[in-house]
């Protein structure tokens, strides 16, 4: 019995009966349109998926978050290294992204609408700003974390700069710049969420905004836990390629 208590608790099925539980006594205490319950919330997303709008706003949001937060990737972590690596780069731009990093991506949305428009540019921008900072924050950690005496090993060993940089400095900052790909793609969920809302014609964002307009608050629901979903099966299979892929560089699943 306590085998099974203890497998229920880990998995978090208790934590999600819990959340059911709550929700649908509130929703028994509330009118349906106010606060609909589990049941009247999967009616309603199963209208929405047999006519196949879900299925369509859920690949429109999701090709978004993946474009931009791979491009985000691609800036953020080079970018990172340089400026953990290297001392004046990093007194050139350090000021700069702890300037930057506080300042929320919503907060240039409106910016990015005038510079590059209503369509796809605008919103992918918004995403590559909010997985930048988290991804260059935690790689110059990582580097700056680095025992100084396997530096002083690899030295040792006759390893010039560029080696010392690919063998040790890289390889040694993969499990901060792991941990930074992951926040990273939570703050581009968020920051497609408020775009959606603003300025576009398809998307989860914008089934949640649009609903209003229909007094469809099974609806809103739906598209607030698709994001959830959408969210926690991504991180978990990020985290399954971490486990798998970059073990050997000390990454691990907790």
């Amino acid at each position: 019995m306590k085998k099974i208590a203890d497998f229920l608790l880990s998995k978090g099925f208790v934590a999600w009966g819990l959340l059911l539980i709550v929700w649908q006594t509130a929703s028994a205490l509330n009118h349906t349109d106010f606060l609909p319950g589990p049941f009247e919330t999967l009616a309603g997303g199963k209208e929405i998926a047999l006519n196949g709008v879900l299925f369509q706003y859920i690949c429109a949001s999701y090709m978004r978050i993946f474009t931009g937060w791979s491009l985000g990737i691609l800036g953020a972590v080079p970018t990172g290294l340089l400026i953990g690596q290297f001392r004046t780069v990093r007194r050139v731009l350090e000021p700069i992204i702890n300037f930057f990093r506080f300042v929320p991506a919503i907060g240039f949305l409106t910016l990015f609408l005038m510079w590059f428009g209503v369509g796809e540019k605008s919103k992918i921008a918004l995403i590559i700003y909010a997985t930048t900072f988290p991804i260059i924050i935690n790689t110059i950690a990582g580097v700056a974390g680095i025992n100084p005496v396997t530096v002083q090993v690899a030295q040792s060993q006759g390893a010039n700069a560029a080696q010392i940089f690919f063998t040790v400095t890289v390889p040694a900052s993969v499990p901060f710049i792991f941990t930074g790909l992951r926040l990273g793609l939570s703050g581009a969920i968020i920051s497609i969420a408020a775009a959606e809302m603003l300025a576009a014609q398809k998307g989860l964002g914008y089934l949640i905004y649009t609903s209003r307009l229909y007094f469809r608050t099974d609806w809103i629901f739906i598209g607030i836990l698709t994001l959830g979903l959408t969210g926690y099966f991504s991180d978990r299979f990020l985290r399954f390629f971490g486990r798998t892929a970059l073990k050997r560089y000390g990454v691990k699943d907790k």
